[in-house]
């Protein structure tokens, strides 16, 4: 099927270099290094390379949740991937990950490598016996829900962000297509958390910390510009009660500041080796 503007496929694709937006040049049709860089390596058992993205903040926020709680072993190193200069092709993180996709996690004490938010976040819950039910039939339904924002927050980031905030051209079929995707995504949201005050029951879990910086956020309004009024994300009342009550725990806050180097000075921590290093930072806004 041809577009509107007359676009027909090519037989045989070929890789535009040039094209698309700043944002679309940061992927390529290929795989592994591009250059040779050692990570950096700090002193704790846990190293986290990665960005505060969605996917990174995902991270900070179950290891900050952790160190809450008193876990000591879950102490860790932050380092900060700049994905826009392209520290996800050196030897060192495609050594950690191979898909050269934040975040990446080093596990010191047992010589262990961990890629995908999820499959990080699945790792320390079990490592450390937090965040993730023991009995068969809870423990399920959170996984559920893992497994689903893992497969749904493509279409709500990749999709819809994509097409309608990054998109050098605004393709109405396209943001069209997302648009409704999202928010079908956020009514089933919606629906679960009016029976549940957290995804898969009644306690905050690695379901809750996988979710919140994609659909929380996007509840909040905080993302993609002017998504959140597009969307009309203020009419998901539950979903907008959930993303609150998150909001409000102290290791959010301080998660979500981890690896960002935009906005304010003052709510950004390029790198993160102590909790003292939260000092002078907004953990309250």
């Amino acid at each position: 099927m041809t577009q509107e503007s007359g676009y027909t496929p090519p037989k045989v694709w070929v890789w535009d270099q040039q094209q698309g937006s700043s944002v679309a040049k940061l992927n390529r049709p290929i795989a592994g290094a591009t250059y040779e860089k050692d990570l950096p390596r700090g002193k704790h058992p846990l190293q986290l390379y990665s960005l505060a993205t969605p996917n990174g903040v995902k991270v900070t926020i179950m290891l900050e949740e952790l160190l809450a709680l008193g876990v000591s072993d879950a102490e860790y190193d932050a380092y900060l991937i700049n994905i826009g200069e392209g520290d996800q092709f050196s030897s060192g993180f495609v050594g950690v990950n191979p898909n050269s996709k934040i975040p990446a996690l080093f596990d010191t004490t047992n010589g262990v490598r961990v890629f995908e938010s999820g499959a990080i976040l699945l790792y320390l819950a079990e490592k450390f016996g937090h965040f993730l039910p023991k009995d068969i039939a809870h423990r399920t339904e959170v996984m559920n829900w893992l497994f689903w924002l893992q497969g749904s927050a493509p279409y709500l980031g990749g999709g819809f962000g994509h097409f309608y905030h990054y998109a050098p051209e605004k393709i109405e079929y396209a943001v069209n297509r997302f648009a409704m995707e999202a928010k079908r995504q956020m009514d089933v949201l919606d629906r679960e958390l009016a029976q549940n005050r957290f995804l898969g029951g009644d306690s905050f879990t690695i379901a809750d910390m996988a979710t919140w910086p994609w659909y929380g956020v996007m509840a909040r309004g905080d993302i993609y510009g002017t998504a959140g009024e597009f969307l009309d994300v203020a009419s998901y009342k539950n979903l907008q009660r959930w993303s609150q009550e998150i909001w409000e725990r102290p290791a959010v806050r301080r998660g979500r500041l981890v690896n960002r180097s935009w906005g304010e000075e003052n709510e950004q921590l390029r790198e993160r080796h102590a909790a003292s290093d939260f000092d002078g930072l907004n953990t309250a806004e």
